[in-house]
């Protein structure tokens, strides 16, 4: 019988706080058939794997319990399964990953969902780029259709997610107006904003001005707040929220949209790109340890991340 050396994860067995994460051993994974075994550098955090680990995801999300944690992953790999073409061992990958989970010292991964890694930052920083990325490209691209001499207000530039949309809105072009608190301001206006209202302080449209092109909503919203927001968007404009959906009154003539972002390796390979190219950066906040990550979903819960927080196994 074949005796597979152990490796150490972060896993939930049942839904619930985050008590619930345990760091079990367990026998090191094979690649199958178009997989690669990665030896993971880090994951990274997602607020909504909070949401996952509580068990809020369950009607579109479900899992096969015990589950491991971790969407992103930077890593080498360190074996290659059969029919697994693009990729060889030591090469440095990164990749989104929507069912094994990286929060693990190996993960298998299908090679159709890695890209090359960075060259320009270290490896463990490139964990912090594939899901907030590719959310961030997905909403002023794809939804947002930001171009240059549009004014883009960025509600939530401080987080993760937020500080992609503020660079990329840059890259683009337009004049980015963003919302931050006074721990993450400094970072935003770093990252090309503008203007950066403290939400804390003011009310938003009370220093905005005039109204803008697009919103780009990335934090959760209660109903008043939302209804705030919206009549801060000009006729003909857009809105794009990654959290709570944002209703204009029928009349507005502003187009509205709640948008969950996809895995998509030709647009993550972009991003790497720009990268490499000096254009975009990666705001890491802090480092941990694979068994504190217990701690960092419960300093999310309370409000106390700001950008990105890495996990190193």
């Amino acid at each position: 019988m074949e005796t597979r050396m152990k490796m150490k994860t972060a896993r939930i067995h049942e839904y619930g706080d985050a008590s619930v994460i345990r760091y079990d051993d367990v026998p090191r994974p094979r690649p199958a058939s178009g997989e690669v075994l990665v030896r993971v550098a880090a994951t990274s955090f997602n607020p909504t794997e909070a949401a996952l680990r509580g068990g809020l995801l369950q009607a579109f999300l479900p899992l096969d319990l015990p589950h491991t944690l971790g969407w992103d992953v930077a890593g080498t790999v360190a074996e290659v399964g059969a029919d697994a073409r693009g990729f060889s061992v030591g090469d440095r990958v990164i990749g989104r990953l929507d069912g094994a989970g990286a929060a693990a010292e190996y993960v298998r991964a299908p090679v159709a969902t890695l890209v090359t890694a960075p060259a320009s930052i270290p490896l463990t920083d490139a964990a912090a780029l594939p899901v907030a990325g590719l959310t961030a490209w997905q909403a002023v691209f794809e939804h947002g259709k930001v171009a240059s001499g549009q004014r883009v207000l960025v509600n939530g530039a401080g987080g993760g997610v937020g500080g992609f949309v503020t660079q990329l809105a840059t890259y683009a072009g337009a004049e980015v107006i963003a919302t931050a608190g006074p721990r993450s301001a400094e970072a935003v206006r770093r990252q090309g904003a503008d203007q950066v209202i403290d939400y804390t302080a003011v009310p938003v449209g009370a220093a905005l001005g005039s109204p803008v092109d697009t919103l780009l909503n990335l934090v959760p919203l209660s109903p008043s707040d939302a209804a705030a927001l919206s009549p801060l968007v000009r006729p003909g404009g857009r809105i794009v929220s990654i959290a709570t959906p944002i209703e204009p009154p029928a009349d507005a003539g502003v187009t509205a949209m709640h948008m969950v972002a996809r895995n998509d390796v030709a647009q993550l390979a972009a991003l790497v790109e720009l990268i490499d190219a000096g254009v975009v950066g990666v705001d890491i906040s802090a480092s941990h340890p694979l068994t504190d990550l217990g701690a960092i979903h419960r300093l999310s819960e309370a409000g106390g991340i700001r950008g990105k927080v890495i996990i190193v196994p």
